[in-house]
């Protein structure tokens, strides 16, 4: 019987080689370099194609951050976890099934364009991609544009007015296939972007692809899972065939502009906890590979997991900038992802700039599955995220509360304990019959640092990072086949038996809850809290040049906790943005605030309070009259700050 874990599955999905590649030729016109970019715009998601999200702009400085006031608010259409751009003062950003163009002044609507509904249809392709939008400036026979996903449509709007871009694709759309919800990555004349497919073993490939801004003619597609005769196809066993997940599912890619290189963060492969049907490494599946974006040319990878059975994907390929090694500037791209390890790598050949080791890691006893025997770790920093738990790191009343600390010992004697073995610790094995094996992960679930990614101060290689402390608990058992499991599944849109799939109790992590009381059934009565020791996120500053950290600081407040114990970290899946002033803002917790922390140092010098959770990275522009404001998008709002 082929058996396959039941538990939540996140995206991936693979090939290799490059499909369909017709030789894009980059115009010398069009916008190739940080260096052109004025101090007060914000391009792309990430600012600028480095995707340092680090602005230039130093209005708003240490001394003067706590006079932050509200300039204006936006009321976007439905929930978002957008990051707007802003052109010369013009900023454009997603709202459900729209884009608009607001005044970075006022927050008064420029244009307003709604992605149409297919004649004779009821509904449209589908939303805007609630991630964002990307900005072309154009050439000298075409005017800017504004690129963006709708369902599997990529469309180019004329920047100036809101109407269909001219000769792109069918009347400014074109069908790319596969639906992505990222924002394309705009280099010169080519559009890059990922896909977002089905989190099960066999489906539709995740391949990266690229298209032409100006006629929306696909350009290159890039294979993350090689095929027969490819290289790296050996390292699937017979388990290359029709695999999906192996996907770019993040939000961008960063390029290198000055030699052309776009790197791709591919995920790891469906299914998530199971891949005995997918034998070996698995390349390109939890890797950062570089090819030529003009092309979709294979030029280097690095693998950051082997054979992922942890759900420890890319969803981010990090930030370039240079690192001085020993008196030498180093070109380099700096990557943290759900593993919570820092790598430093030389973004002209994927060598490590700090030393990476492959080290023993524990092996599991699933039937039939294949295990790597090491894992690669770099030398340093340490772990930026909780990478092992056992019942000593239980918290303690002091930390939270006498009745939760009390339920989390009791939830951990009365499953029998719990397994882990250290970082990459796998899921084990539950036969039919016999007590279950639970296993702790950690990092587990949504991972320590997620879609949010690094913020890097390219005037210091230092890079900042919202770290969580996250766990997964379950198991491994055979599949009933009558059943179908999915991540829909575990996220309750269809009926099943929890305790079946996860243990004792309804949980996705190692948690409890405050007040200590369980229903009939073994679950909490009430809201939980993690069982293991705070903090439970950091905001972390770390120095590229060195490895070192610099500081960290708790990021969140639990506010059901007594007072003097709410400051136990909070945090959520976005990332922060550094500025010039010295400043790192982040929302990213789920405590409703956002805040400036002091770069140097780390002490938190203002925050404010929104109507909803700020799950969305912040970015910092110059509006028409030369003012500095700072964004983010919390919940359907969009919230603009700005010195008084």
């Amino acid at each position: 019987m082929k058996r396959i874990h039941r538990l939540m599955a996140v995206g991936a999905v693979a090939s290799f080689g490059v499909v369909a590649a017709a030789s894009a030729q980059p115009a010398d016109t069009s916008y190739p370099s940080n260096s052109r970019m004025p101090a007060g715009d914000w391009r792309t998601i990430n600012r600028d194609l480095a995707a340092t999200r680090y602005s230039p702009l130093n209005q708003i400085d240490t001394h003067n951050v706590g006079r932050l006031e509200r300039a204006w608010t936006y009321r976007l259409n439905g929930n978002s976890t957008a990051v707007p751009i802003v052109i010369g003062g013009v900023m454009y950003v997603p709202s459900g099934d729209r884009v608009v163009a607001l005044d970075g002044e006022t927050g008064e609507e420029r244009w307003v364009f709604v992605v149409p509904r297919p004649e004779g249809q009821q509904r449209g392709p589908g939303g805007v991609s609630t991630r964002g939008v990307s900005y072309w400036e154009g050439d000298a026979e075409h005017a800017p544009r504004i690129l963006f996903m709708a369902g599997t449509k990529l469309y180019a709007l004329d920047a100036a007015t809101g109407e269909p871009a001219a000769g792109f694709g069918d009347g400014g759309s074109v069908d790319v296939g596969v639906p992505y919800r990222g924002t394309p990555t705009i280099y010169r004349n080519i559009a890059v972007i990922g896909a977002n497919v089905n989190e099960v073993p066999q489906g539709p490939p995740g391949n990266p692809r690229a298209f032409d801004v100006r006629t929306g003619k696909k350009l290159w597609e890039f294979q993350t899972v090689p095929q027969p005769g490819q290289p790296f196809n050996e390292t699937w066993g017979d388990g290359w065939k029709d695999r999906s997940g192996t996907n770019m599912w993040a939000f961008a890619a960063p390029v290198d502009a000055a030699r052309g290189i776009v790197y791709l963060p591919i995920a790891g492969p469906a299914a998530n906890y199971y891949g005995g049907d997918r034998p070996g490494i698995n390349l390109f599946a939890n890797s950062i590979v570089a090819v030529e974006a003009a092309t979709g040319k294979y030029l280097w990878h690095f693998q950051t997991v082997h054979h992922d059975l942890w759900d420890s994907d890319m969803p981010s390929a990090g930030a370039l900038l240079d690192v001085v090694v020993d008196g030498k500037r180093v070109p380099s791209l700096v990557h943290v992802g759900k593993t919570s390890y820092m790598f430093v790598l030389n973004r002209e050949n994927g060598e490590p700039v700090i030393p990476v080791e492959e080290r023993p890691v524990p092996k599991g006893d699933v039937p039939g599955e294949w295990y790597s025997p090491t894992q690669p770790f770099p030398v340093k920093p340490p772990p930026l995220s909780r990478v092992t738990v056992t019942k000593a790191d239980i918290v303690t009343p002091e930390d939270t509360t006498p009745e939760h600390s009390a339920a989390c010992h009791e939830f951990w004697e009365r499953s029998g304990g719990f397994y882990n073995a250290g970082p990459f610790t796998p899921f084990m094995y539950h036969a039919k019959g016999t007590p279950p094996k639970s296993t702790i992960q950690v990092p587990g679930g949504t991972g320590g640092v997620n879609w949010g990614g690094v913020a890097a101060d390219p005037t210091t290689g230092i890079v900042y990072v919202n770290a969580q402390n996250t766990s997964l608990v379950g198991w491994v058992e055979d599949k009933d086949p009558n059943v179908t499991y999915s991540f829909e599944a575990v996220g309750s849109k269809q009926p099943y038996d929890r305790a079946s799939i996860l243990g004792i109790g309804p949980f996705f992590s190692f948690s409890a809850p405050i007040d200590g009381k369980w229903d009939e059934n073994g679950r909490p009565a009430g809201p939980t809290l993690p069982c293991y020791r705070p903090p439970w996120a950091n905001l972390i500053a770390v120095d590229t040049n060195t490895g070192e950290i610099l500081w960290k600081s708790v990021l969140g407040i639990n506010e059901l906790l007594p007072e003097g114990k709410q400051l136990v970290g909070n945090a959520g899946s976005a990332g922060p943005t550094v500025t010039a002033g010295g400043l790192v803002f982040v929302g990213a917790t789920n405590d409703r605030r956002f805040r400036a922390f002091d770069a140097r140092t780390g002490e938190e010098l203002w925050s404010a309070v929104l109507e909803a959770n700020g799950n969305a990275n912040p970015m910092s522009y110059e509006s028409a009259s030369g003012k500095q404001h700072v964004a983010i998008v919390g919940g359907d709002t969009l919230h603009v700050f700005a010195l008084p």
